[in-house]
């Protein structure tokens, strides 16, 4: 039902800060759990962070906790995540997916498997 594009992305030193968008071009989001998800050269998916559908509770990989910050407007279209003290490591193709959540709820949905509807990506590179 939503439709999901990712922008924000670029190449950046270490240190530097981006701060990826995704809108819901087509629904807003509160009846949807949104997770960034990231993947870098040779190595598998993994979740970084998930905001609720009631858009309050967000949750964080211990690998971007204290770095990043994910938050939504306040009319539930776009969720950003800010992406402070970049560092090589976090060079990666990422991904915003939103997985059917009830309607408001500060329960987050972290079950990869849920996440049915997923943007194409946009690439983040940091350098030394």
């Amino acid at each position: 039902q939503v439709q999901l594009v990712e922008s924000g992305g670029g190449s950046v030193q270490s240190g530097q800060s981006l701060r990826l968008s995704c809108a819901a071009s087509t629904l807003p989001l509160y009846t949807y759990t949104l997770g960034w998800f990231r993947q870098a050269p040779g190595k598998e998916r993994e979740a970084i962070a998930y905001i609720s559908a009631g858009g309050r509770t967000t949750d964080y990989a211990d690998s971007v906790k204290g770095r990043f910050t994910l938050s939504r407007d306040g009319a539930a279209l776009t969720a950003y995540l800010q992406m402070d003290d970049l560092k090589p490591e976090d060079t990666a193709v990422y991904y915003c997916a939103a997985a059917p959540s009830a309607l408001r709820t500060e329960v987050l949905t972290t079950s990869i498997e849920k996440f049915s509807t997923w943007g194409r990506g946009t690439q983040v590179t940091v350098s030394a």
